[in-house]
C-alpha cells in the first residue's frame, strides 16, 4: 500500500495508536517494535478492540483483510506523518536544546494559541516516535504546529527535521546533557545545531538568543529574529533576576510568571520574542505567560505543611543542576535545603561532573544538603552539611526521622532517581 492510500485511511480514521491499552475505536494501530516489546504480537488484539486497521511488518499466522503489511512499521509511521504534514501545509516551529525545551515549548504554545489554533508536542514526546505522533495529532483546523525535538546521539535532530520539515526553529541552549551519547559539549553543540543547519538549507526562520555566546555565531545567517539584553536585538528584553519568580521586562511592560528560577527568564524571553514576531499583542503575551502553571515536576513549587518545595525532579544534567542551585542561593527564603539525585547519561565524565557539583555546593550558604545515588555517594567533601546516601531508602529513613520544618527545598535529579518520592515522605511527616 502506498503512503497516499494509507493517508486516506488515516483521514477516515480517529487517529493512530501504538499501544492497545490506549487504543480507541476506529484508530489505525501501528505495531511498533522495541528491545523489549513487539507490537506485531498485539495486532489481532488491536483489531478485536476496534482498530480499523493494523499496520504490521511481520507476516501473521492468520490472515485478516484489516492487516496492512509493510516493510518497517516505524518507517511507515514516520513517512505517513511527513505526508500528513505536507498535506496540511501549516507552519511548524521546532524547539530543541539541552535544558528548558519543554518549558519553552509550553510557554510558546501558551502565547501562540492566543492567536492561532495551535497543536504542540504533548509532554516530552520528542523522539523518533513522538514527533510523528505529534504531527499526526494535527488536523485541518490546526493553524500552527510546535514540535519539540530531543536527542542523545548525533544525527537524531537531523532525522527529526526531515520528518517534521520545520519552517521556524529555536534552540534553548547548549549544555552538558547526554554526554554519554554526544561525547563532549562540542558534540552537543554540533548535534543540536542540526536544527539550524536544516533551517539554513531551507531558508527557514531562526529565533536566536543574542545573550548566548555560542548562538551569536549564527548571526551571519540573514533570516534570524533575535532577543536579548542587547540593544542590537530585535526584541530587547530586560531581566529581573532579583525576583523570587521569574519575570522579564519588554519596553514598559513587566511580564510575570509562576515559574521559579532565574534560568526560566530566558524561556519567558523566547516566548515573548516569538509572540512579538507573530504580531501577538504584548497584553496577550503577558496574560498567556502569567497564566501558565508548571507541572510534571518542572520548576514547580509545592506547599507541604510549613515547607515549600521547588520540584525540579523531571531531569538533571550538570548545566541545569548548577543553574538550579544558583537560583536557590539567590532566593530570599531562609533555611534553604538541597536534595539532589544522580545525573545520568554523562558517560566517562560522570565522576568529574558529580564532583564539580559537590565543589560548587561546598561554597553555598545552605542549611542542609542531601545527595543521593551511587555517583554522588562516590564524591568527596569535608563539608559537614553535605550528607550522602547511596540508596534512596537510606535518605528516606533520615527524612522520616528528622522532621524538616519551615524550610525551602530544591528537589532535583535525573528522571530515573524518581525524587518526587521526597514529596510523599514530607507529606507523610507533615500529617503525622
Amino acid at each position: 500500500m502506498n503512503i497516499e492510500t494509507l493517508h486516506q485511511l488515516f483521514l477516515e480514521s480517529k487517529g493512530v495508536a501504538t499501544d492497545t491499552r490506549a487504543l480507541k475505536t476506529n484508530q489505525l494501530f501501528f505495531a511498533l517494535k522495541g528491545d523489549n516489546f513487539n507490537g506485531n504480537l498485539f495486532a489481532d488484539k488491536a483489531l478485536l478492540k476496534g482498530a480499523s486497521y493494523a499496520i504490521i511488518d511481520e507476516v501473521p499466522e492468520e490472515q485478516n483483510e484489516r492487516y496492512i503489511l509493510v516493510d518497517d512499521v516505524l518507517q511507515t509511521l514516520q513517512e505517513l506523518s511527513t505526508y500528513h504534514r505536507d498535506f496540511l501545509k501549516l507552519p511548524i516551529l521546532a524547539i530543541t536544546g539541552s535544558n528548558g525545551k519543554t518549558t519553552s515549548k509550553e510557554l510558546i504554545h501558551a502565547v501562540l494559541r492566543r492567536k492561532f489554533d495551535t497543536v504542540a508536542t504533548l509532554g516530552n514526546l520528542n523522539n523518533h516516535i513522538g514527533v510523528p505522533l505529534t504531527l499526526l495529532s494535527m488536523n485541518s483546523k490546526t493553524e500552527f504546529g510546535i514540535v519539540e525535538m530531543g536527542a542523545n546521539h548525533p544525527k537524531e535532530i537531523e532525522k527529526l527535521c526531515e520528518i517534521a520539515k520545520p519552517n521556524f526553529g529555536y534552540i534553548t541552549n547548549f549544555g552538558k546533557a547526554h554526554l554519554e551519547g554526544f561525547g563532549s559539549v562540542e558534540g552537543v553543540i554540533s548535534a543540536k545545531s542540526e536544527l539550524y543547519n536544516y533551517l539554513k538549507a531551507s531558508n527557514g526562520k531562526i529565533f536566536l538568543n543574542l545573550d548566548d555566546a555560542i548562538q551569536q555565531k549564527q548571526t551571519t545567517y540573514n533570516n534570524i529574529f533575535t532577543f536579548g539584553d542587547s540593544n542590537n536585538a530585535d526584541v530587547v528584553i530586560k531581566y529581573e533576576n532579583s525576583k523570587t519568580l521569574a519575570e522579564v521586562k519588554y519596553q514598559d511592560t513587566e511580564i510575570k510568571s509562576q515559574l521559579t528560577g532565574t534560568y526560566n527568564s530566558i524561556n519567558i524571553a523566547a516566548a515573548v520574542c516569538i509572540g512579538i514576531y507573530f504580531k501577538i499583542s504584548i497584553e496577550s503575551i503577558k496574560k498567556a505567560i502569567f497564566n501558565y502553571f508548571p507541572k510534571n515536576n518542572r520548576s514547580q513549587i509545592v506547599k507541604c505543611g510549613n515547607n515549600a518545595l521547588l520540584m525540579d525532579a523531571y531531569n538533571a544534567n550538570p548545566t541545569s543542576m548548577k543553574a538550579a542551585l544558583e537560583s536557590l542561593e539567590a532566593n530570599p527564603a531562609t533555611n534553604k535545603i538541597a536534595v539532589l539525585g544522580d545525573m545520568f547519561e554523562l558517560g566517562e565524565t560522570s565522576k568529574e561532573e558529580h564532583q564539580n557539583i559537590v565543589a560548587f555546593l561546598e561554597h553555598m550558604n545552605l542549611e542542609q544538603i542531601f545527595l543521593v545515588g551511587k555517583n554522588f555517594f562516590q564524591t568527596h567533601s569535608k563539608n559537614k552539611k553535605i550528607r550522602k546516601f547511596e540508596e534512596f531508602s537510606e535518605l528516606q529513613k533520615v527524612l522520616e526521622a528528622e522532621k524538616i520544618e519551615n524550610s525551602y527545598l530544591l528537589i532535583k535529579g535525573s528522571r530515573g532517581m524518581a525524587l518526587e518520592r521526597v514529596l510523599e515522605i514530607l507529606k507523610s511527616a507533615a500529617v503525622n
